[in-house]
């Protein structure tokens, strides 16, 4: 698998920053009937662990609920993940909600200093929870991809318009099992996005291990990176997209840098500088509101009464109401800034515990 982990490191980090958005599908059952969404987010995040530094990495997040023949079922996924994709932690939970037999699965992985740590903890029903515990060596997981970082990587070889041939990728299930994730481009097709009709890419990603049936999806989609429709192979549920919207946003061409390098503020002598520089004027600002606690309490009564009052240029409202403060100037008079009561036909105050 050298070559994913080669494959991972040329996605430079101002590709990813165009793939960070939120988008929520519908989910439709077999026969057209609705009910349900798809949602998955992706956005900057601290990520820290007992012990260890606080890491900036991308926090990668999805919710699939809805309704299989007619008992609810919800999915969940929450993974951070580090800017050349690599997995920090993970954890996945299924349900099945059945009346009188509920199944339940968590999968949860996470970084160790030798390998990743996997827990599978599953319940059915009333009985006590089971867990299994696997461990995987950092020599097997050359260019390991978890789920969430799945989703980036998607949402990359969509803005590209192209998949590598052979890519494939360790990967690692919901039982815990290592397998193989594998990537290509079935072409492109015309698609219903509401009542528009638009070009697709068509990518799949198989899932396959030793112990396991493949699993298999099929998703389309729009230049921008967006998702525009997704099945499992299998499942008789398809997410669609139906926000015609989004449809305005174009992909821009981006030229691949010849050595790109993830940004590490820790290396840069620059960046190091102005983050502690940041960080010591941020204690300081600190220090003087919790030696003057009166500035909480004249700042909440300038809002409340901007918010009341609402005047067309708050500038001049602003010098009338802190006028009284100035100490060369007599103070004014204490009630003048209090709104008027509303007249018949102008709007009322619709201020309900805002202060």
């Amino acid at each position: 698998m050298e070559a994913a982990a080669k494959f991972l490191k040329r996605i430079g980090p101002e590709e990813l920053e165009r793939c960070l958005f939120p988008e929520t599908l519908a989910l439709v059952a077999a026969g057209g009937c609705g009910g349900g969404h798809l949602w998955v987010g992706a956005r900057p995040a601290p990520y820290k662990r007992e012990g260890q530094r606080v890491r900036s990495c991308l926090l990668v997040r999805a919710e699939c609920r809805g309704a299989l023949d007619g008992v609810p079922f919800c999915s969940t996924l929450k993974g951070y993940v580090t800017m050349r994709l690599e997995t920090l932690e993970q954890e996945q939970h299924q349900s099945l909600e059945f009346a009188a037999h509920p199944i339940e699965r968590r999968t949860h992985m996470v970084q160790q200093p030798r390998g990743m740590a996997v827990t599978v903890s599953t319940r059915e029903g009333k009985a006590e929870p089971r867990s299994r515990h696997f461990s995987y060596g950092w020599a097997s997981l050359g260019g390991l991809l978890g789920e969430a970082a799945s989703l980036l990587l998607l949402r990359v070889l969509a803005r590209r318009r192209a998949v590598p041939p052979g890519l494939v990728f360790p990967a690692i299930d919901g039982e815990g099992h290592l397998g193989t994730a594998t990537y290509r481009a079935l072409g492109a097709q015309r698609q219903l996005v509401g009542s528009a009709e638009v070009e697709v890419l068509v990518l799949e990603r198989a899932v396959r291990t030793k112990e396991g049936v493949p699993v298999v999806w099929h998703s389309s989609f729009l230049p921008s990176g967006r998702l525009a429709r997704q099945l499992q192979v299998g499942c008789p549920v398809l997410a669609v997209l139906q926000d015609e919207s989004v449809l305005s946003e174009r992909a821009e061409a981006e030229p691949q840098p010849a050595f790109p390098k993830p940004l590490d503020w820790e290396e840069d002598a620059q960046l190091r500088s102005w983050f502690l520089d940041r960080k010591e004027l941020q204690a300081s600002h600190g220090t003087y509101a919790r030696q003057h606690p009166e500035l909480a309490a004249l700042l909440a009564d300038f809002l409340q009464a901007l918010l009341l009052r609402q005047p067309p240029d708050p500038l001049p409202f602003a010098a009338d109401f802190f006028a009284p403060f100035a100490r060369r100037q007599p103070p004014g008079p204490p009630l003048r800034l209090l709104p008027q009561p509303p007249t018949p036909g102008s709007p009322g105050l619709k201020l309900s515990g805002a202060f």
